[in-house]
């Protein structure tokens, strides 16, 4: 999942776009980008998979000038992307999986429109959506027939001599929210980007919604549609704590999740709560505060340098933060009953090798582990929040007690079934803990506080959203 932010201002506006962005580095780690329209465009994009976006372009934001800029930190691609088109020069950020890249790539090209950024050996996707935009009469409209041309999600931001047009994605699975102070409007993936700038929320956008930031305010282009099913797991774990979706805080989401966790552990006696740093944190004292039992922190984070260990594509790369990043205390945990409130188990090898075996060797006695979402059944379709079928850790187990792989897993999704009691056992078992409980479906919706139809649960069900309107 990558972030986008966006703002105009009567005044240069380089300083709050660059902080701004910043505030979205828990969601991306690959590539960061600024661009700025002052006289001209001004353009920065940075690989941060070794450095973080301040320490990246700190220098650059000293020597870029402009009322209006858009910003991204990206999860897999380079952006912002510059195109000169008949609607004249704009840039763009984007936020989102299409799935049907080459298809849409290929019908371009036979067209005779060229593509000049690669990004991982494949068309750069935000560039194709700059080009399926240029066909349109004008830049909404080629918004809207880029909107009916993909499958998957993109929400973004183009910057260009009007403003800042921001759009939110059919499915409204991503978040966009406009803030508003005194001469500046702006536009944010993740509302912690507004706490300390003085932005008030003023919007958040509806599903398909369109609008153009001015100076002085925000002007609507298209209305918004009737579906609205946004990604539940942002709650659980992508989103900022201080972040807010649909005015539904993550921390307090976080929290309730825990107390459903301990509702449902009356049959075990433990003398401590814990969360894996930092996304099981809330989870955990949600889970403290409705058990009585002690929060304490077995395992900390070191936190400079490391980043999330979901984020990173290479598994390479994400084992290797997972087991450097989170130093155990021996003298907390030795001997004692603990209770692990994690987000969710994706692969369960990263719980397995960097926290469930770390805390035997350090003398555990006992180790619960308390996901606060149900068993990931299938990769997500519309941004990057899981991996491949094959890994999940849910599919796995499956595979081992049905010898192959089902496709249909309806009966492994039912939480009073033998076949889901046998699945988590296993699961359990590999894991090397001493039981294993998953947070239902509905618990996690309640924690959330939006009506089923309102979320996509497309991870834990395999049923996608359908447009309407």
């Amino acid at each position: 999942m990558s972030g986008i932010f966006g703002v105009i201002s009567k005044k240069d506006c380089v300083e709050t776009l660059f902080y701004g962005t910043d505030y979205h580095s828990h969601l991306g780690t690959e590539f960061g980008g600024m661009a700025v329209l002052g006289r001209k465009f001004t353009r920065q994009i940075h690989d941060i998979s070794q450095g973080q976006f301040k320490s990246k372009f700190f220098a650059d934001s000293k020597n870029m000038k402009g009322n209006k800029g858009i910003g991204v930190i990206s999860a897999f691609e380079e952006q912002p992307m510059y195109l000169n088109s008949k609607f004249g020069p704009f840039c763009l950020v984007t936020n989102g999986i299409i799935e049907n890249v080459d298809e849409l790539a290929s019908n371009l090209l036979h067209r005779g429109i060229s593509f000049t950024e690669v990004s991982k050996g494949a068309v750069n996707t935000t560039e194709l959506v700059a080009k399926l935009i240029s066909q349109g009469t004008s830049l909404v409209d080629g918004i809207e027939k880029m909107f009916a041309a993909i499958k998957g999600s993109c929400s973004l931001l183009i910057l260009n001599k009007d403003g800042i047009y921001a759009a939110r994605d059919r499915l409204g699975y991503t978040p966009l929210v406009v803030g508003k102070r005194e001469g500046s409007c702006a536009v944010t993936s993740e509302t912690c980007a507004f706490s300390n700038s003085d932005y008030k929320i003023v919007k958040y956008l509806e599903p398909g919604e369109i609008v153009l930031l001015k100076e002085k305010g925000m002007i609507e282009k298209r209305p918004g549609r009737k579906t609205n099913q946004i990604c539940a797991f942002m709650w659980i774990y992508t989103g900022f704590p201080a972040s807010s979706y649909e005015g539904i805080n993550t921390e307090i989401v976080r929290e309730k999740c825990g107390r459903c966790l301990a509702k449902h552990d009356k049959d075990i006696n433990i003398d401590l709560v814990a969360g894996v740093p930092d996304s099981g944190i809330a989870h955990a004292i949600g889970y403290a505060m409705e058990s009585k039992k002690p929060y304490r922190r077995p395992l900390v984070k070191y936190t400079p340098g490391y980043g999330r260990s979901y984020t990173p594509p290479s598994q390479q790369t994400r084992d290797l933060i997972a087991r450097m990043k989170l130093i155990a205390i021996k003298e907390i945990i030795k001997g004692n009953r603990i209770v692990i409130c994690e987000d969710s188990i994706v692969r369960g090898t990263q719980l397995k090798n960097f926290t469930v075996n770390k805390l035997w060797d350090a003398g555990a006695k006992e180790v619960h582990i308390r996901p606060a979402c149900p068993p990931l059944m299938f990769p997500c379709r519309f941004n990057l929040s899981t991996r491949s079928i094959d890994e999940l850790a849910a599919r796995k187990a499956i595979r081992s007690l049905e010898g192959h792989d089902l496709e249909d897993v309806s009966e492994y999704i039912k939480t009073d079934s033998k076949k889901y009691e046998k699945m988590v056992n296993w699961i359990a078992k590999d894991l090397d803990v001493t039981s294993l409980r998953y947070q239902t479906i509905d618990d996690m919706i309640k924690a959330i506080g939006l009506p089923k139809e309102k979320l996509c649960l497309y991870c834990w069900t395999g049923k996608c959203p359908k447009v309407q309107g």
